[in-house]
């Protein structure tokens, strides 16, 4: 079965994306997109986030998995996943952090990139509607590997280390061996 997920090496992932007219959100094109989008995020395991280019659509959009924001513990529903059109990264912390990577455009090889430890966004939600979400941890490192994708740039231009491997959590530990990260 074809992967739904463009794998590096389509000229789309090298793409700058364009801006989501703000007319065209509740277009039925657009609605289409995102539930896309949210489909075949939701088939991935260890998927937490999605651009549009990744799906063969150099448009500024990204969605992050509900899950992602649920507290470790928390037994509750995930809330739905959250979309972010024509996002613009508003802020960005000065501490950076070694963080380990991995992107579904570029599966079985999982890297170390540093990336600012806090980060606010500026977007629209998939109603048209302005808001700002200020990110730390894991959340501000996938808004930054996002916003990198809708400017054409895949974690592997900015990684420290990168290995191959077909599992996450043992490329987390080799990673861990050789950076300590």
């Amino acid at each position: 079965m074809k992967d739904p997920i463009v794998q590096e090496g389509d000229p789309v992932l090298r793409t700058e994306a364009s801006p989501v007219p703000v007319a065209e959100i509740k277009s039925p094109k657009i609605k289409k997109l995102i539930k896309h989008m949210k489909d075949v995020l939701g088939e991935e395991e260890f998927g937490v986030a999605l651009a549009a280019p990744q799906v063969g659509e150099a448009l500024r959009l990204f969605i992050i998995a509900g899950r992602v924001f649920k507290d470790e513990g928390d037994e509750s529903p995930a809330p739905p996943d959250k979309v972010f059109i024509n996002p613009v990264l508003s802020r960005l912390s000065r501490k950076t952090a070694e963080m380990s990577e991995g992107c579904l455009s570029v599966r079985s090889k999982y890297g170390t990139v540093m990336r600012h430890e806090k980060a606010s966004i500026k977007a629209l939600d998939e109603d048209g509607k302005p808001f700002t979400y200020h990110g730390t941890g894991l959340i501000a490192h996938i808004f930054q590997h996002e916003c990198d994708h809708l400017e054409g740039v895949l974690y592997t231009d900015k990684a420290i280390q990168i290995e191959a491997d077909e599992d996450l959590k043992s490329a987390r530990q080799k990673l861990k061996d050789i950076r300590g990260v």
